[in-house]
């Protein structure tokens, strides 16, 4: 099953992802999902890396391979150490040898990006400390989905500028849609990121802003977006976070603040009565769920494109290769 490189298409950002095919995905994903089952990975293997815990990443991308008639082999912490037990270099040789595509989820882009030079099948970056790009693609579907277009959507992530906003930021600035990052002072997203989707939303239409004031930033907000004040690898902050991010709470009244039909996301899991309060987590306006189960629709587009196979099975308008 070893590949050659003339139609690998890594996902180690959202920014390696032409905006033609960032769309493609979306779309095709949404198709997808109303028709889960197809034979486009028949003979394909992933390979699904984990350093760090993982629920919706493990099941979504395991049944995405299932559902489009691939193999999944999944290699946990304690039987893969990457660069302790063996050099990264040498395990993405191996497996570039036996499966088709490879997914990570790691603590270090760096390790993630070390993988994907020495390996020659398509690699995906399935969570690291710089981004989460599959969590995005899941993301923008959802807003999709709920409201029929990105282009000149306001969204408003409030929380830690993480490497899920990272992700965010990016994607945002190559659809069109205009994001404000609400975040305490000294958590903001890292401002090269920044920087770069500003540069993409000039290109493409959006307005990409990071501010200090959670209400000010949610007025008509189409969607709010939160994630958890402290991620994994930071539990020793975890008190201290608790008292900076309490006025950043998704709470009633900061939805109060955004458009009367405005949806919340949340990319779990969440800290219930932290970054969210059950009143909205389980209110009608929040579409959770939906974009949970989205992960697994999208990476099922993710997959076709990183094979080189979406335009072929599912033929987009404007798909082309990044």
């Amino acid at each position: 099953m070893h590949m050659s490189t003339d139609h690998r298409q890594d996902i180690l950002s959202i920014a390696g992802i032409a905006p033609a095919a960032v769309r493609a995905i979306l779309e095709a994903g949404l198709r997808l999902k109303h028709t889960p089952r197809s034979t486009a990975l028949a003979g394909e293997c992933l390979a699904l890396i984990f350093e760090k815990p993982s629920l919706r990443t493990r099941v979504s991308f395991e049944l995405a391979a299932q559902e489009l008639g691939g193999a999944c082999i999944v290699l946990r912490p304690d039987e893969i150490q990457m660069g302790k037990r063996e050099a990264i270099r040498d395990i993405a040789a191996y497996l570039s040898r036996n499966v088709s595509v490879a997914a990570l989820r790691v603590f270090s882009h760096t390790a993630l990006e070390e993988f994907a030079a020495a390996a020659t099948i398509p690699v995906i970056n399935a969570l690291s400390d710089r981004e989460h790009p599959c969590q995005a693609l899941a993301d923008l579907m959802t807003v999709l989905e709920h409201k029929r277009t990105l282009a000149g959507i306001r969204l408003v992530y409030v929380g830690d500028g993480n490497n899920v906003c990272h992700s965010l930021l990016l994607a945002a600035g190559s659809t069109g849609m205009h994001m404000t990052v609400a975040c305490p002072a000294r958590y903001e997203p890292d401002a090269a990121i920044v920087a770069q989707a500003q540069a993409l939303g000039a290109a493409h239409g959006a307005v990409i802003s990071v501010i200090h004031d959670p209400h000010a930033a949610a007025q008509g907000a189409d969607v709010l977006y939160t994630d958890v004040w402290a991620s994994m690898g930071q539990e020793a902050e975890t008190e201290a976070r608790r008292k900076v991010f309490a006025p950043f709470q998704v709470n009633r009244a900061l939805v109060r603040c955004a458009a009367p039909d405005a949806i919340v996301l949340h990319c779990l899991p969440a800290h219930r009565g932290e970054e969210i309060t059950d009143e909205v987590i389980d209110s009608p306006q929040s579409v959770v769920f939906d974009q949970a189960e989205n992960r697994r629709h999208v990476q099922k587009a993710a997959l076709l494109y990183a094979l080189g196979k979406l335009g072929v099975v599912h033929p987009v308008t404007g798909a082309g290769r990044a």
